[in-house]
């Protein structure tokens, strides 16, 4: 019987798969993921305060826009020379390069804000996320076995929203204790700046694990600087297909998620401590929803949980954005969260899988470019959007794009191994 498969025995054999998986890990990945928490922590505060920083400087929506966009266009155009940089340097520097422009960013942020310093310090994150984004899938395949990788990658992603979640919750109520200790209003700049101040060491505390790394050096002939171009000219459908779902999900993802926390405070009038708790429930929810996707890839295979883990979270998506009721839109939002992310290192195992080791950095690139694209692009569009419109016509072209996609991936994979299924048989 194949080790990958959905064990016998019910709930506890389950269990005691799952267990022999987790203690599998390599200490490699031991070390990632404890850098993971710490990491994500810090995010978690990051990115549910810098909204409200900036619009606390008395700048809009639009300016919020263009900053992400920044970020993203910035992570869009750097991918496939990142992913070059990443083999050259090796996955342990690469994560610590990641890592340490992240610290440098929010630091310079807190310390001058302007709009030119927002702009470039949003290039700089854009660059330590492409970096870190092609490094963590190579680098997982590389010290991961083929019965525990789901499971790595799940993991990962799991601990990384459980610790955003921690991150959320705290950093919903760190500019009220900032506020008080500095005598401001807990919704004024400097109670926000001190806040995003407050994280910086976290972040710089996150390299402790990532230096203690050992390094892994690929054979030669997997470390060709012609391998991944050779690979992109023979596989242009496969490559296309691997990655034009996601493309599409990011367009859609792009006008929504980066305002969620703008979307709850206008939309439905929620201060920032309640908007932050419910964002560390919502990605504590998704981390658990992580937690149990490798599970479910076992027993029902990794495509189907991608499409019907997605296509589930269209309906609640739209409950989310139209519901006239704040406790109705947050159910939906915990619930769209969870199916629509559990998927994700689910299909990023299944795309490492598709690949040649030595091309793995430069399909991380493409894949991160995808992911980038949307988020590109699309923030500014919605920035004007609810500036003019409101959020209405984002949430109709997001659930658009997401049905789209989950056909894609439905047509592209599952169709395809439901019709040469019988040949197995």
């Amino acid at each position: 019987m194949n080790t990958t498969n959905a064990p016998p025995g019910g709930f506890s054999a389950v269990i005691r798969t799952y267990y022999k998986r987790v203690t599998a890990f390599s200490p490699n990945a031991r070390k990632y993921l404890i850098s993971t928490i710490l990491f994500g922590s810090a995010m978690g505060v990051y990115r549910l305060l810098f909204n409200f920083y900036v619009l606390s400087l008395g700048y809009d929506e639009a300016l919020l826009g263009n900053l992400i966009t920044a970020s993203s266009i910035t992570a869009l155009i750097v991918a496939l020379p990142m992913g070059y940089l990443a083999d050259i340097l090796g996955r342990k520097l690469s994560l610590i390069l990641g890592n340490t422009f992240v610290g440098i960013a929010v630091l310079m942020i807190v310390l001058f804000p302007s709009i030119p310093i927002f702009i470039a310090m949003n290039i700089l994150m854009g660059i330590a996320q492409s970096l870190s984004g092609v490094t963590m899938g190579p680098f997982l395949m590389e010290n991961s076995a083929d019965e525990e990788r789901t499971y790595l990658f799940s993991f990962s992603s799991g601990l990384r929203m459980t610790a955003s979640s921690v991150g959320n919750w705290i950093g919903g109520y760190m500019p009220a204790w900032f506020g008080v200790w500095l005598g401001v209003n807990a919704v004024s700049a400097p109670a926000y700046a001190w806040s995003l101040g407050g994280i910086v060491f976290l972040v710089f505390i996150a390299l402790i694990p990532k230096l203690m790394l050992r390094s892994k050096h690929l054979p030669t002939e997997e470390r060709s600087v012609f391998a991944p171009i050779s690979y992109m000219i023979k596989n242009p459908s496969k490559l296309g297909k691997l990655v034009l779902p996601m493309l599409i999900t990011s367009i859609g993802a792009g006008l929504l998620m980066p305002f969620m926390n703008i979307f709850f405070r206008n939309v439905h009038n929620q201060s920032d401590a309640a908007i932050g708790t419910m964002f560390a429930w919502g990605s504590l929810a998704m981390g658990i929803g992580l937690l149990i996707a490798p599970a479910l890839a076992d027993r029902f295979g990794k495509i189907q949980v991608v499409v019907i883990s997605q296509a589930i979270s269209i309906p609640f998506l739209a409950l989310l954005g139209f519901s006239p009721w704040f406790s109705l839109s947050a159910l939906a939002y915990y619930v769209r969260l969870t199916l629509m992310n559990m998927s994700s290192p689910v299909y990023q195992t299944f795309v490492m899988e598709q690949v040649d080791p030595e091309s793995r950095a430069m399909v991380a690139s493409l894949t991160s470019m995808a992911h980038n694209f949307g988020w590109a692009f699309s923030p500014m569009l919605s920035g004007w959007f609810q500036v003019n419109y409101g959020f209405g016509p984002a949430f109709v072209s997001t659930i658009t794009l997401y049905a789209i996609a989950v056909l894609m991936y439905y047509l592209f994979f599952w169709r395809k191994r439901k019709r040469v299924a019988p040949a197995h048989g």
